[in-house]
């Protein structure tokens, strides 16, 4: 099986940072689905979408509470 036959899936951890994984497998634990399977270019390109600021969660968090 090459990699365009293959399905993705576009998972999202706690700390909101984006990654993929292939459909067939079970997600690994503290990562949640997003979206629907697909092929690995479009979930790439989801994630292109999806995650404009490449900092963790926990970090943005911190910045603003430092900002008031």
């Amino acid at each position: 099986m090459t990699d365009t036959q293959e399905t993705y899936v576009v998972v999202r951890n706690d700390e909101e940072q984006y990654s993929i994984w292939r459909s067939e497998r079970p997600v690994p634990a503290g990562w949640t689905p997003v979206g629907e399977p697909g092929s690995r270019e479009d979930c790439l390109a989801r994630i292109g979408e999806l995650w404009t600021d490449m900092r963790p969660a926990g970090l943005r968090a911190a910045m603003s509470r430092s900002q008031r």
